[in-house]
């Protein structure tokens, strides 16, 4: 019967003391490495930027551990979704760039629509231009009330540093 076929490889066996100082090398290296990472892990842990705090309620842009949080942005220079989007992704650009990332390395994106049922197919063609196609990020749409009767949508993502 194949299946029950089994084949032993035999590897000569190292001398005795090559063996032992093998073992205590990998040893050595397996404890720099662990050490190493917990101080890179406990250096990142600690940095939290903030970007952007002229504002009294938020930060534009927070960067912590790695991932830039940006605060949700809105446009209300123009009355269609379509522009309105663009320049709302324009916003995400340049604040992805002040943290030194851009939209490749986005993790995921929150979207607020005012009317999602008018306005859900115009607001798609628009990020669908957009978006890296080889880095798209989770993304969640939903309709809600805005702030202001003008605005249409509202964009936040996250996306990482690295």
């Amino acid at each position: 019967n194949i299946l029950s076929t089994q084949t032993e490889l035999h590897a000569p066996r190292p001398s005795r003391p090559i063996a032992m100082l093998a073992n205590k090398l990998l040893t050595r290296i397996a404890r720099t490495q662990i050490s190493h990472s917990h101080l890179l892990i406990r250096s990142r842990t600690m940095a939290t930027t903030r970007i952007g705090t002229e504002d009294p309620r938020m930060s534009k842009i927070v960067i912590h551990n790695g991932i830039v949080y940006i605060s949700g942005q809105t446009d209300g220079t123009t009355t269609d979704i379509k522009n309105q989007t663009a320049n709302v992704l324009k916003k995400v650009d340049d604040l992805l760039a002040q943290a030194n990332t851009d939209k490749s390395k986005l993790l995921t994106s929150s979207i607020w629509l005012k009317d999602i049922s008018r306005d859900f197919k115009d607001m798609n063609d628009v990020w669908n231009g957009w978006v890296d196609p080889n880095n798209k990020p989770v993304r969640a749409t939903v309709e809600a009330n805005m702030a202001r009767e003008q605005l249409l949508i509202e964009v936040q993502v996250t996306a990482a540093t690295e």
